[in-house]
């Protein structure tokens, strides 16, 4: 038989931490709505006119929104096992620098200022809302870019060195007084003039300056479709890879099957070599129809 601390701990773990009843879901809906209001209140009480007139109730009401926030800390903490590794992992960290900057703000004037990070805590909504499927399309997206992390890098050398480039030589053709004080101050010219951005805060006046702007304005045009185009592919490959399996039909031998294919999509062979086709004759049927085809033959 539980006891009455153990069967509350019990009880509160499931409100707090999971999410498939009711008032599981109930508890971090309204979690997620604290942490937008109270983020949204940081965010009003930034602008100076409203800290004027509301400075008081913004105070006030960020110190309920951090107690309530704290005593949702120790709940948390209060029913696990071992609640220091909660502290150590992701989510806790989390909870944990929510409710700090309020309580060092008593110490270190301004520290209020870091409570947008809270707005980090909504992530909870995928637990709550049973979306993990987006946690995996999103690995997917990680692991492409980790497959086309080195083409990636050697596009972002070759720009590098386009930029260098370029920007030296604009550096020693255009004067001082057009801007080009300095080579980095050349290389953020060709930064900003690679990337098509154009601030205009910088622009070479000479002829050959201009020519050489414009050459960079649409090489950047050209260029910047690369690193789009690489990425694209991976996807596309690990989208194949999750639908499409390498296995090879025993029948015709060919590949591209859907990974939950049973029969081969380009001759019907069954395609799972290690069981036996549910479909398929048994074997004294197969000798059978043999004996009622060779009497056939022997009467025709």
């Amino acid at each position: 038989m539980q006891s009455g601390g153990s069967s509350l701990r019990k009880r509160l773990f499931q409100i707090i931490f999971e999410s498939d009843t009711p008032l599981a879901k109930a508890f971090d809906i309204t979690l997620i709505t604290l942490i937008l209001v109270s983020v949204a209140t940081v965010f009003l009480d930034s602008v100076p006119g409203l800290h004027q007139r509301y400075g008081e109730i913004f105070y006030v009401v960020e110190w309920g929104f951090t107690l309530i926030f704290t005593l949702e800390l120790v709940l948390r903490l209060y029913c696990l096992d071992r609640p220091l590794r909660y502290l150590r992992s992701f989510y806790g960290i989390l909870d944990l620098l929510a409710i700090l900057p309020t309580w060092l703000a008593l110490f270190i004037p301004g520290a209020q200022s870091l409570l947008v990070v809270r707005v980090l805590r909504v992530l909870r909504v995928f637990r709550v809302l049973r979306l993990m499927e987006f946690v995996g399309e999103g690995r997917m997206l990680v692991e492409a870019l980790q497959r086309s992390q080195r083409k990636i890098l050697l596009f972002l050398t070759t720009i590098l060195l386009i930029i260098t480039i370029f920007g030296s030589v604009i550096y020693m053709i255009e004067p001082p007084e057009a801007g080009f004080t300095s080579m980095p101050r050349a290389m953020y010219w060709g930064v900003v003039t690679l990337t098509t951005v154009g601030y205009g805060d910088i622009a070479p006046v000479t002829p050959l300056g201009q020519f050489i702007s414009a050459f960079m304005m649409v090489l950047g045009y050209s260029i910047i479709a690369v690193p789009t185009g690489v990425f694209s592919a991976e996807v596309i490959r690990s989208i194949q890879r999750e639908r499409y399996s390498e296995e090879a039909c025993p029948g015709c031998g060919r590949e591209g099957h859907e990974q939950d294919a049973k029969y081969c999509r380009f001759c019907g062979s069954w395609l799972d070599e290690e069981t036996q086709d549910p479909n398929a004759p048994d074997d004294d049927e197969t000798s059978a129809d043999d004996d009622k085809k060779r009497v056939h033959g022997k009467h025709d």
